[in-house]
């Protein structure tokens, strides 16, 4: 294995390197949860129970992991290891399995926040949130089988959508919870605007970009079987900043802020039991009026 690259004065060097620092912390961080959460079940006397957002955030947690060891870029086929399991091939699997397991959780969490608070909203953006990530998830095999750049238009517009609709969701809980709840909502409100920003500003445009580039050069693009051999047995090697630059980016925030976003959602299963608590109850309306006397009249034969 060529080892030569990994050199402080290569900036791919340092940024394969600081996702590797960041995805041990992030393990570590995925430990110590699964630990504080077998000392709940141990309390229980249900050990055998595997607490579902916490199986779902190892999924997204260790698949992030897996990618930051061996990163590629899908479409152009390119890594920095020689070795199969860069194949898109396996990192797409591993990737499409991880991004599914993070949309369940915002499902699970966002219906659970819905329910406390009475808000149809909430719990029908819940039940999309699934829908509209596996249909983004076709969108982005669509692209790394045929290499054609549209695929990752749609399926980073779906991404897209989805966490508006999250944000929206999240904005019309704000005001039903008080407290460190209600912060908690805000925050991540907050968050998803700034992904959303992000996407519409900077992803979605470069994807946008690299197709019509394509289409004007009139690039010829795989079929189903032509392009499911070459992911599974193509992949480039590069050590270059030029190719990498514009997936820097995203996958560091990737790497770091989501699978951080994953590790909280799991720890929401620690406190759900709370919410309650910090709901804001609505007041009955009392009456204002002072009762008016109705006069009766009394029959012509009682007089």
């Amino acid at each position: 294995m060529n080892i030569a690259w990994l050199d402080w004065s290569n900036p791919v060097a340092i940024w394969w390197g600081s996702l590797i620092a960041v995805s041990a912390v992030n393990v570590a961080a995925l430990l110590a949860l699964a630990w504080r959460f077998r000392g709940n079940l141990f309390a229980r006397r249900t050990v055998l129970f595997v607490e579902p957002l916490l199986l779902l955030a190892a999924a997204y947690v260790l698949g992030c992991a897996f990618r930051s060891v061996l990163p590629r870029a899908d479409v152009q086929r390119i890594c920095l290891f020689d070795t199969p399991l860069s194949s898109v091939m396996v990192g797409r699997s591993v990737a499409t399995v991880a991004e599914l397991a993070f949309a369940a959780q915002w499902a699970i969490v966002l219906y659970a926040l819905g329910k406390v608070a009475h808000s149809d909203t909430a719990k029908n953006v819940a039940k999309a949130i699934l829908p509209l990530i596996a249909l983004a998830e076709c969108c982005s095999w669509y692209a790394v089988i045929t290499t054609d750049f549209l695929g990752n238009v749609l399926e980073n517009s779906l991404w897209t959508l989805t966490f508006l609709l999250i944000g929206v969701a999240l904005s019309r809980l704000v005001i039903r919870f008080h407290g460190i709840v209600q912060f908690a909502i805000a925050a991540a409100a907050a968050g998803i605007a700034g992904y959303v920003a992000f996407m519409a500003t900077v992803d979605v445009p470069m994807y946008f970009d690299r197709w019509q580039a394509d289409v004007a050069s009139h690039k010829d693009y795989f079929g189903v079987l032509a392009g499911l051999h070459d992911l599974a047995t193509r992949w480039v090697v590069t050590h270059d900043i030029g190719p990498w630059r514009d997936e820097i980016a995203w996958m560091t925030l990737y790497f770091s802020m989501a699978v951080w976003a994953s590790l909280m959602l799991a720890a929401f299963s620690l406190v759900k039991h709370l919410l309650p608590r910090y709901r804001v109850r609505v007041p009955l309306i009392r009456p204002t009026r002072r009762p008016v006397a109705v006069p009766v009249r009394s029959s012509p034969g009682l007089r």
